[in-house]
């Protein structure tokens, strides 16, 4: 008898993907079929996000799709915590849970589309790394769920609550494993990368028979020694951060960290209630690049948070200037249901937030465009992440997927996903690099 198949979207950030995978990892495991297409599946299951008002829209709307598309829905992530929201607008999904609920999804697709035929783990082999739903080279781990902090515009810890860190052994095993595939960059993410192991008060595991302390410092340690490509995503600038900026300059881990600054006001960051503030972080900022020239800043932030002045921009403005950050993000505010950040006053006029957005963009493109004309004539490594008519595309260790720039090498058709280039920087706009490949460089 034929084995019976699961349609999946997966929507939200890199961490919702993660849970995605585990969830696809157990079905693969427990015998069932995964299916490209709604006309396939016995049964959809939708990973919504629930974080702001646009993505609590898509997640509606897909949700919407798959049951008119094949009726029978199970709804999984963030926005299963308004349940009845989602139920009142599609009474006949089969269930709803929330974040990372890996048992409960799987068991309701074990409930409404039992398995009719016995899973032979002789023949229907999942691979050791698990499912992913990323390209075969570069994967993301997670390292934690939840955050203990209580930023005034975001509701992640009432959706996925406090920080709760992975055993660093089963960590690193993961890790392990990813890269013994062929994975060639690992993503690390989290609510709070830096927070790694608070929780556990930093309690010692182990790996490969020796001990190992449940902290960033440690971890980043173990990481390095896979010979891989290491990325650090959602850091807080805490003290300990200084900690990995010598490894970064000593090639052990990429020269890059993802930290959300989300202002440069003292005043609005103590409303936000941000852990970090802004005092001592352009100081640190210039410290981290003494020490590791080639460091690479992403952040992101908020423009027209209750509250905040014309004053209180300028003083953005003036610390993107001084900070000098390689990639940005920004957004404007807009409420979130349950967030403390509702109840505050003097909320900003709509057509001031899209005023300072704009103005924020033109003095971050001026900035990026400059730190990349810096960059050419350098060779630099580029690992392939698509090969199409025209050429290559990559990225250099300045570029997360998704989310940053790319490198095109134009005419290199011959390559493949995976390859690992070097090559030089010829031109520059704003964003991106083009360049002449070298040579191949088989090290990472």
């Amino acid at each position: 008898m034929s084995q019976k198949k699961v349609g999946f979207i997966s929507l939200g950030c890199p961490k919702a993907l993660v849970d995605s995978e585990r969830i696809l990892t157990q079905l693969r495991t427990d015998g069932y079929e995964i299916s490209p297409t709604y006309h396939d599946a016995n049964v959809v299951v939708v990973n919504t996000c629930g974080f702001i008002d646009d993505a609590k829209r898509e997640s509606l709307e897909a949700i919407g799709e798959a049951m008119a598309e094949n009726g029978k829905v199970i709804v999984t992530g963030c926005m299963g915590n308004e349940a009845a929201k989602i139920r009142e607008l599609y009474p006949d999904v089969l269930s709803v849970t929330g974040a990372h609920a890996y048992e409960e999804v799987v068991g309701a697709v074990h409930q409404f589309v039992p398995q009719e035929v016995i899973h032979n783990p002789l023949i229907d082999l999942v691979p050791p790394q698990g499912i992913k739903l990323t390209p075969r080279h570069y994967a993301y781990l997670k390292i934690s769920e939840g955050c203990n902090h209580r930023c005034s515009f975001c509701i992640i810890p009432s959706l996925r609550g406090d920080l709760v860190s992975r055993p660093i052994g089963d960590v690193m095993d993961e890790a392990e494993r990813l890269a013994n595939a062929g994975v060639k960059e690992l993503l690390v993410i989290s609510q709070d990368t830096s927070a790694y192991g608070v929780d556990i008060k930093y309690r010692t595991g182990f790996w490969q028979g020796r001990p190992m302390k449940s902290n960033m410092k440690s971890l980043c340690e173990g990481l390095a020694s896979l010979g891989i490509w290491v990325r650090l995503h959602y850091v807080y600038p805490y003290p300990h951060v200084d900690d990995i900026i010598p490894m970064m300059a000593d090639g052990l881990i990429l020269p890059y960290l993802d930290i959300p600054f989300q202002h440069g006001s003292p005043k609005i960051l103590k409303s936000m209630k941000r852990p970090a503030h802004a005092e001592n972080t352009l100081e640190r900022i210039h410290k981290w690049r003494s020490i590791c020239p080639d460091l690479t800043l992403r952040s992101t932030f908020i423009v027209g948070y209750p509250g905040e002045t014309e004053e209180d921009f300028n003083i953005l403005l003036d610390f993107l200037k001084e900070a000098q950050l390689d990639r940005v993000g920004c957004f404007q505010y807009s409420p979130v249901e349950g967030a403390k950040a509702n109840e505050l006053a003097d909320q900003v006029p709509d057509e001031v937030k899209e005023e300072r957005h704009a103005r924020f963009m033109e003095v971050q493109a001026e900035i990026s465009k400059q730190r990349l004309q810096d960059k050419i004539g350098k060779t630099v490594h580029v690992l392939i992440d698509e090969v199409d008519e025209e050429g290559a595309i990559g990225r250099t260790k300045a570029d997360a997927p998704e989310i940053d720039g790319m490198v095109y090498l134009n005419g290199e058709t011959e390559l493949a996903p995976g390859d690992l280039v070097t090559a030089k920087i010829f031109q520059a706009d704003e964003h991106d690099l083009w360049a002449e490949m070298t040579d191949f460089d088989d090290t990472l």
